[in-house]
């Protein structure tokens, strides 16, 4: 980022009484804008020293990967337990939330290639007992997938004890199963976040309808064909939508601080994630998600025309109407000192993942940590950025850029933008 600490975005509107910071899903880093370019080899020493120093600042454990074309460095930092003091290894499975959405997209985007869907349709058109009426008529399929639906999210319908920072439906409804449809009709009884197509406003109940779209028109679950037909054909060995509360393999401890209103932060990483579906329920590995961003933008597994069709991007605005990100189909675009990166972060309670690569799948990074909205708010219940932000952003700075890096000694490092998973600002 080498910007000043900026917060959540996409928040629902409604009474001032009741409005709630949005959290995000994981960092997603974000520089100055910058001139395209070609990042030097990676760095070993300067990649660990800035992966310890996350763990130095306060997160209980990371653990990254990085690659420059065939060239691999991983690494892993803290504590993956922090009872026992288990240490957290590079290649652990994770919850890596709101990536799901990526996986997604490109599974519509298959469709459309085969005819099955097509991206200006309305989703009435598609699923017409879903969505009746007006909004059924007006909002499109690339309006879900760019998030410009208007469309609000179900967050807080599902677990209403946030919006008082309260952890409690979490505990109560940890082992709870939700379905999609009850997901969306969450959603369609949030306040609207604006007319379709009006503007950006992040909504998890967009990928629950493109879930029940993709099962629509392949006939098929969504978990199957996304198995199946990306997950599959990117040839990834540890990426999969859990058939139960528990994760398969090795992983950390997922805590959740609910910026500090859990102290000591409560353990997550047991949980059933029908909750996020195909808005945010995988679990993967930061190699996996890196071999699956490089088949992507390699032609791996979309046409360069789809891929053109997922990079066409709409603003993402912060309060003072300043653009701080671009949207597409389940990706986003940032900006770093040597370039733009393209991918999507994600997180659920506990656990929070980032995964951007450069336009041709040459240089990329994935990272994951087990320790989420560990910010303090301040006084206008906003996120304060936190030495862990700074040193998230320091870490992708330099495993993008290697020695392009730069590390002014007068000013903050770079830091990490809060995107919404999102908690709506008006209770249910």
């Amino acid at each position: 980022m080498g910007v000043a600490a900026v917060l959540a975005l996409g928040l629902v509107q409604g009474s001032a009484a009741a409005m709630l910071p949005a959290p995000a899903p994981g960092p997603a880093f974000i520089a100055p804008d910058a001139p395209g370019g070609t990042a030097p080899g990676i760095e070993p020493a300067k990649l660990r020293a800035t992966l310890d120093a996350v763990h130095d600042a306060g997160m209980y454990g990371i653990f990254s990967a990085v690659r420059d074309g065939e060239k691999r460095w991983n690494g892993a930092s803290g504590t993956a337990d922090a009872r026992t003091g288990r240490p957290v290894t590079d290649g652990m499975q994770t919850r890596v939330g709101s990536i799901t959405k990526t996986f997604v997209a490109t599974a519509i985007l298959q469709q459309v290639e085969k005819g099955t869907v097509q991206l200006d349709t309305p989703i009435g058109t598609y699923l017409p007992d879903v969505f009746p009426g007006q909004r059924g008529q007006q909002v499109t399929v690339r309006m879900l997938l760019n998030h410009t639906s208007g469309i609000g999210d179900y967050l807080v319908y599902a677990f209403p004890s946030i919006t008082e920072w309260s952890s409690k439906s979490l505990d109560t409804e940890r082992l709870r199963t939700v379905s999609a449809r009850q997901l969306i009709d969450w959603g369609l009884q949030a306040p609207p976040t604006g007319d379709p197509g009006e503007h950006w406003a992040y909504s998890n109940t967009n990928y629950i309808a493109a879930g029940l779209l993709l099962e629509k028109v392949t006939g098929t679950k969504a978990e199957t064909y996304i198995t199946r037909n990306v997950i599959g054909k990117a040839g990834l060995k540890h990426t999969y939508f859990p058939s139960g509360p528990g994760i398969q393999g090795p992983h950390p401890r997922m805590y959740e601080s609910l910026y500090r209103h859990l102290d000591p932060p409560r353990d997550y990483s047991t949980f059933n994630m029908s909750w996020a579906w195909t808005a945010g329920s995988l679990v993967s590995t930061v190699d996996d998600l890196n071999t699956f961003y490089r088949a992507l933008f390699t032609g791996g597994l979309i046409s360069p025309l789809s891929l053109a069709q997922m990079q066409q991007t709409v603003p993402v605005k912060d309060t003072d109407g300043n653009v701080t990100m671009k949207y597409g189909l389940g990706i986003y675009s940032l900006t770093a000192p040597c370039g733009t990166y393209w991918g999507h972060n994600g997180i659920v309670f506990g656990a929070g993942t980032q995964s951007l690569t450069s336009a041709d799948g040459r240089r990329q990074v994935s990272f994951s940590v087990n320790l989420t909205k560990y910010q303090r708010l301040d006084a206008d219940g906003a996120p304060v950025p936190d030495p862990i932000d700074s040193a998230l952003g320091a870490h992708a700075t330099q495993a993008l850029c290697g020695a392009q890096a730069a590390v002014p000694s007068s000013e903050p490092g770079p830091v990490f933008r809060a995107m919404p998973l999102q908690f709506a600002r008006t209770a249910p």
